[in-house]
């Protein structure tokens, strides 16, 4: 398959897909933690994606002062790896706007804990993979590439600067 989408598309394609599946891992590069999973709420206006967290937690600590972060995201159609500059952010406004039963399972002293805060993942660039085709085109590309020797035909990769 051709590079056929734009980026403003490929672009789309990955904050409809973050908006709809919101699970990624996030980690701060040179940091000796493990990513994390986390939950991601995307503000397109600005490139950002924000994630709750407690303060005293390691990825916080790794935050301190701001870091270079990435937030690895995979559905069966978009995988992509995002970067960007994180920081701690205290912004009650945010916390009241995504608090839902899914965040609050997660942490039980609720939204007035003074422990909890928000990751702010100001977005800078991304590598995107786009598969577009279906399981059965999918098997076939792979058949018909290790009969022919050559990589399969699924997709794209665009390189994305979201500055």
């Amino acid at each position: 398959m051709a590079n056929d989408l734009t980026e403003a598309e490929v672009q789309d394609r990955l904050w409809n897909a973050i908006e709809k599946h919101q699970i990624g891992m996030l980690g701060v590069l040179g940091d000796s933690h493990h990513f994390q999973p986390m939950t991601a709420f995307l503000e397109r206006e600005g490139n950002e994606i924000w994630f709750f967290t407690y303060n005293d937690t390691d990825l916080a600590q790794a935050v301190q002062g701001g870091a270079t972060a990435a937030f690895i995201f995979q559905t069966r159609e978009v995988q992509a790896c995002v970067d960007g500059r994180i920081e701690l952010v205290q912004d009650q406004a945010r916390i009241d706007r995504y608090w839902n039963a899914h965040v609050a399972a997660w942490y039980p002293e609720g939204k007035d804990d003074p422990r909890l805060t928000m990751l702010r993942l100001d977005c800078t660039d991304a590598a995107v993979w786009i598969t577009e085709v279906g399981p059965v085109r999918y098997a076939w590309e792979i058949a018909r590439a290790n009969a022919n020797k050559r990589t399969p035909d699924v997709g794209e990769r665009q390189d994305l600067n979201l500055h």
